[in-house]
């Protein structure tokens, strides 16, 4: 197995490679309005790290947001044009589920919020329950002002951006990984590479925008690696 991960729907960029023993290389820059500009460089700084070629890939995976429209596009575009010139088709995982299993594998086993920044003073955001098994999602993922969450949404332990961004309204963080602001590609192979493992289907390459983009980019992804 090699499995390339790839996330632009946070403010961060990243991009994992991983075979069945684990991580092989990774990129991760913070830039929320760099992401096409830093994502194929990555990329190609993955695959030199490790040594590996495109042509030897088994899975390409992507994180499908929720996000906003212009950065979740440019990961997805990405990972689909790839995955067709290698001859694969490019699988999704929710950057939500990929911070719960952050949490999870930081060995926290209890309900967490993971908010992530959604702009316009809002938050993306879904529960979890945590336990031996793995991640639980309670419900799909939702968009809304932080102080407009239920309150006993509100008043569980968090991880992602959004809590650090509107602590007045979400103001329990996750000690053992307060750094999780945003999805790093790394927690996306792993949780893909344990769902493939167990027999698990991963969701299409298919955007979770949650509502109507800001603007539309002028163009899509040429060309993403030529070796």
């Amino acid at each position: 197995m090699l499995l390339l991960a790839l996330d632009t729907s946070t403010s961060a960029v990243s991009v994992a490679l991983w075979d069945e023993r684990g991580q092989l290389a990774s990129s991760h820059v913070v830039d929320p309005q760099a992401h096409g500009e830093i994502l194929a460089p990555g990329i190609r700084e993955v695959f030199a790290t490790a040594g590996r070629r495109p042509a030897e890939l088994t899975h390409v995976v992507t994180g499908v947001g929720p996000g906003p429209f212009t950065g979740l596009r440019v990961g997805i575009v990405t990972a689909r044009t790839l995955a067709h010139v290698v001859g694969l088709t490019a699988a999704g995982l929710s950057g939500l589920d990929a911070l719960a299993h952050r949490a999870w594998t930081s060995g926290v086993r209890e309900r967490i919020l993971v908010a992530t920044d959604a702009r316009r003073k809002e938050v993306y955001w879904g529960v979890y329950d945590l336990d031996a098994e793995g991640i639980h999602a309670h419900d799909d993922p939702q968009v809304g002002p932080a102080a407009e969450l239920p309150a006993d949404v509100r008043a569980l332990p968090n991880v992602g951006r959004g809590g650090l961004l509107y602590a007045d309204a979400l103001p329990t963080r996750v000690v053992v990984c307060e750094d999780a602001l945003d999805v790093d590609a790394a927690d996306l192979a792993d949780l893909a590479r344990r769902r493939l493992a167990a027999g698990h289907e991963l969701l299409p390459a298919e955007p979770l925008y949650l509502r109507r983009p800001d603007a539309v980019p002028s163009a899509t992804v040429k060309s993403v690696l030529r070796q």
